[in-house]
């Protein structure tokens, strides 16, 4: 398990609960994808723009966090 200390959140992470790590982001866009309302890339690193705002968008950020190749996106349980 990742300790939250040695994840490296992306600076234009939303604040919430899904956020996307800029150190293993590989900018495979994946996310953007999946979830095109809540994740953007920017310089290489994609990040969540917008927190989930209703159950649709929900399930597509917990898609999205599932799907990550290199396991990026990360649920932090706080809203």
């Amino acid at each position: 398990m990742i300790m939250k200390d040695a994840i490296s959140r992306h600076p234009p992470n939303a604040r919430g609960k899904y956020y996307v790590d800029a150190d293993t982001c590989v900018h495979h866009e994946c996310c953007i994808e999946t979830a095109p309302n809540n994740f953007r890339l920017e310089n290489l690193t994609a990040y969540v723009v917008k927190q989930p705002s209703n159950p649709d968008e929900e399930a597509l950020c917990r898609r999205a966090l599932e799907q990550c190749p290199t396991a990026a996106i990360h649920d932090d349980g706080e809203d």
